[in-house]
């Protein structure tokens, strides 16, 4: 592709982003279960709802999907081994020259909302599940670096439990949350955890005195609970107390349900409400392009809507299933490309709903962990929805990491640079360094840092060689398309599973039926945004705005 696909008008634009999808789908969906330890596919009968634990979506591969089953691969996987360069250069030194927050750069199209969604988001399709204790890994540490350790020792990702039975395979992960769109970070992805968060009557999760209860660790109960934070909380208690929305509006519709019928058919309505306002509220309100808004529109509601089969006529939703030719999962790239901490603020001040006024002043690091439900207390929901609706995150770029994630003590015990962690992860589980990382999207390779970037210290810190750049910090150091919060690179990823995550999934395209989810259902999603969500169970807040990922009218 010789232009740039947001050149030229909207017409042009529209077509050279159909025809790169079409061209990613094609060349960029790599089956890892090929790579050694292939996975049996075993038949299955259709699904009725969606199961606890993923599995049963695809009536000939039962297992497609299901959490505990391996990230699959975005580029060709003789591009996944990891190469010999683990620390090189060290991880520590390109977080601290290249990612360190010098002075905060905000991206002040957008509020820090739209931060806590994406992470909230993220959680419903991957984990890596804990970091293994065995033989970590070792980073250099500068003579100098203020880092308490030396080496700065970092626990490896946990390895692959499926034995591989081809030798010289590349690397291989395991998802341990299910792959799907399906609501699990607030569900959980296993039938044991989703009971204990339900009350056995009338499809309804737990809520006491209008908040999620307190796990055995004092963290909200709820379906995954791994680096929690206020962000989170907030989302996660709206989204249960929608749950409980639509189970009683079921209720009054169809009174002799009982407790399973109703709690799986509100999940479905849930989660599909959640992946709609994904779509067409938070996509474009970070990439603020007028031919993403309308390719996301066509993608949710089709260009002439339902009750239309086709894609593009009426909308993923109801449309046949296709997985195009590889089975569905998340992938490697796709989590790098969500490598977002930049969007974490440092300095905070939390503001009355009632009269904008600052009534607390933190930094980040009380907001998080095990000091996430004090805070709630502490200040209530609704000035802190408020604070989040007026807060600017930060820009997804260089010199823009949060001090907090670069001194951070975890909620299982270890001192993190987080910076230092997210170079180190990718090259671990072989993700690309960032030229080979670019051009298997597609885009034109580049021959020089300049065409890239000036800032010097990023020719410094890769000592001249443009082929050692890491594949986020390739991405951060971008130049973005016109209205985009993040790089070209990542957006090309996007296209491709933003499409792929309801194209595969039964539920968001053959099964989207008013059988499945009722009349009622359909409709609740149909008349529902963000700012209906809030409403409904926070109506003293009045944002002001029509997309509530963009910044709020202060008062």
């Amino acid at each position: 592709m010789t232009q740039e696909w947001h050149h030229g008008g909207l017409p042009g634009q529209l077509r050279r982003l159909a025809r790169l999808r079409d061209t990613l789908r094609e060349h960029n969906l790599h089956d890892t279960h090929g790579a050694g330890g292939e996975r049996p596919r075993r038949p299955g009968p259709p699904p009725a709802h969606r199961s606890y634990d993923g599995s049963g979506y695809d009536t000939r591969d039962a297992d497609m999907g299901a959490a505990h089953t391996r990230f699959d691969r975005n580029v060709p996987l003789d591009l996944t081994f990891r190469g010999p360069g683990l620390m090189d250069p060290s991880p520590r030194e390109v977080s601290n020259r290249l990612l360190a927050r010098t002075a905060f750069q905000p991206a002040t199209t957008l509020n820090v909302l739209a931060a806590a969604w994406i992470h909230f988001q993220v959680h419903d399709w991957f984990s890596h599940g804990r970091n293994t204790h065995d033989e970590p890994l070792e980073v250099p540490v500068a003579g100098d670096d203020p880092w308490p350790s030396r080496p700065m020792r970092v626990r490896r990702t946990r390895p692959d439990p499926a034995a591989h039975t081809v030798p010289g395979a590349p690397p291989t992960f395991e998802n341990t949350v299910t792959h799907w769109w399906d609501g699990s970070q607030i569900y959980g992805s296993d039938e044991a955890r989703c009971r204990a968060l339900r009350t056995g009557e009338d499809g309804l999760m737990t809520v006491l005195d209008g908040r999620l209860p307190a796990d055995g660790l004092g963290l909200d109960l709820t379906g995954f609970s791994d680096n929690y934070w206020v962000g989170l909380s907030l989302l996660h208690t709206l989204f249960v107390k929608e749950h409980n929305a639509v189970c009683r509006m079921l209720r009054r519709a169809y009174p002799s349900w009982g407790d399973e019928r109703l709690f799986q058919t509100a999940r479905l309505v849930n989660a599909a409400l959640m992946a709609k306002i994904h779509t067409v509220e938070w996509t474009p309100a970070l990439l603020d392009n007028r031919a993403v808004r309308l390719g996301m529109r066509i993608n949710w509601r089709g260009l002439v809507g339902r009750p239309f089969r086709s894609e593009v006529l009426g909308g993923i939703p109801g449309s046949p299933t296709d997985h195009h030719g590889v089975p569905y999962s998340i992938t490697e790239e796709f989590v790098t490309c969500y490598r977002m901490h930049p969007l974490i603020p440092d300095d905070w001040k939390i503001r009355s709903h009632v009269t904008g006024e600052v009534v607390a002043e933190t930094d980040f690091t009380p907001l998080q962990g095990y000091g996430t439900r004090a805070v709630v207390d502490e200040h209530g929901w609704s000035d802190l929805f408020h604070t989040f609706g007026v807060t600017h995150p930060g820009a997804i770029t260089l010199h823009n990491h949060p001090d907090a994630l670069r001194n951070l003590r975890g909620m299982f015990g270890e001192h993190l640079d987080l910076g230092t962690v997210d170079v180190l992860r990718d090259r671990e589980r072989g993700v690309p360094r960032y030229t080979a990382f670019r051009q298997a999207l597609h885009k034109p390779p580049i021959h020089d840092f300049t065409d890239l970037s000036d800032d010097p210290e990023l020719k410094e810190v890769y000592e001249g060689d443009i082929h050692k750049i890491d594949a986020m910090v390739g991405m951060y150091a971008e130049q973005p398309p016109p209205g985009f919060a993040f790089s070209d690179t990542a957006f090309r990823l996007f296209v491709l599973m933003a499409s792929r995550r309801l194209k595969s999934d039964p539920f968001f395209s053959s099964l989207y039926t008013p059988e499945v989810y009722t009349p009622e259902g359909l409709r609740w999603i149909a008349r529902s945004g963000m700012a209906d969500v809030l409403r409904r169970h926070h109506p003293e807040l009045d944002p002001g705005v029509r997309n509530l990922f963009t910044p709020w009218r202060p008062l």
